[in-house]
């Protein structure tokens, strides 16, 4: 065990009683809820909702039936949300190393499944750390998709989350997560301040930081997908953290092995369906794919293949192949959060 591990399971197990104790808005989810996920929320335990600290929404679509990790589930009020959505045939798996939260988690998983009607339940817990997935006995390619919720940060080798999630991921699945980046790298003697690392900003990621671990873990393509500053309105925070900007963002990264390191252009295109129960006139794909549906919508061979490849594809009608290539997609370019690009635009190095 190492001393972030230690740190994470004192200031999540013994000093945060409730969301209330929080010093900074990182862990709290600000986005406009969808009203299918508002119905769900209102179904979970108010005990489970009070000890919820994540900083998104994590729910991406079409989930009936599959098989779902939750990494770092706390008091599982992301994986009972889950449950609902993966239906009573899914399931969903929640691994944390904090004993206080599982307590919670583990004591509602009856109650939720009566709830919602379940014969059983379809949801368990497993206390473990999340860069140690194979000393839970989870095998290679056995989640159709992977979430976490503001947890990847509290993570001392997140080189080894990233691995792991993408060797049980199944080919074509998915790795969804929100979590806090910064616009630099954090100075360690930051990393080591309880109170920084609890509140989820000692631990947080450089965005080119990230970029790079996750491609070289081999989810070559991340796709930002919302994004938005964090507020920092402790002033002992703020004393520590400086001029460092935080922001909370979600990505989504698919295990497709053939996908390119740039946006290359093929001359393919795809029309939606509008067939993704509460999707029916848009798929959102990430921040810079809005797809309408029954609309002819160029892409390219990096986001034909994401749709192509995964639990999309019978959603989707596909035009092109592979047999001419036309150099580098139009509008190509790396996603960087919020207002970081015109920041870097103007840092006088280009």
């Amino acid at each position: 065990m190492t001393l972030e591990h230690i740190q994470v399971k004192e200031y999540y197990g013994k000093i945060l009683q409730n969301t209330q104790d929080l010093a900074t808005d990182a862990c709290c989810t600000n986005e406009n809820v969808p009203q299918h996920i508002a119905n769900i929320l209102v179904d979970i335990h108010d005990d489970v909702s009070a000890h919820y600290y994540g900083c998104g929404l994590v729910a991406p679509e079409q989930l009936k039936g599959l098989r779902i990790l939750d990494l770092g589930s706390g008091s599982g009020r992301d994986c009972y949300v889950l449950s609902r959505l993966v239906g009573e045939q899914g399931s969903v798996v929640g691994v944390d190393m904090t004993s206080e939260q599982l307590d919670i988690a583990n004591k509602y998983v009856d109650y939720h499944a009566e709830k919602y009607g379940y014969q059983k339940p379809n949801v368990e817990f497993k206390q473990g750390y999340i860069e140690e997935l194979d000393k839970l006995g989870f095998e290679d390619n056995s989640f159709d998709i992977i979430v976490s919720n503001c947890v990847i940060n509290l993570s001392p080798n997140k080189e080894a989350v990233l691995q792991e999630a993408y060797r049980v991921l199944k080919p074509g699945g998915e790795l969804y997560f929100s979590d806090v980046y910064a616009d630099r790298r954090v100075p360690d003697v930051l990393l080591k301040n309880p109170l920084l690392y609890g509140e989820c900003l000692g631990g947080a990621l450089y965005w080119n930081d990230f970029l790079r671990i996750a491609k070289n873990m081999g989810f070559l393509d991340p796709r930002l997908v919302t994004d938005r500053p964090l507020n920092i309105d402790n002033v002992k925070i703020q004393t520590l953290m400086g001029s460092i900007r935080f922001f909370s963002a979600t990505y989504r990264l698919f295990k497709v092995p053939r996908l390119e390191n740039a946006h290359e252009n093929y001359g393919q295109s795809v029309i939606y369906k509008g067939t993704l129960p509460h999707h029916e006139q848009c798929f959102e794909l990430d921040k810079d794919h809005h797809i309408n549906t029954d609309q002819v919508f160029p892409v390219c061979g990096n986001t034909y293949q994401m749709l192509h490849e995964t639990r999309f594809a019978t959603h989707f009608e596909f035009m092109g192949n592979w047999d001419k290539h036309y150099g580098i997609f139009k509008d190509s370019e790396t996603k960087i959060p919020f207002d970081l690009k015109e920041k870097e635009m103007n840092c006088g190095c280009c």
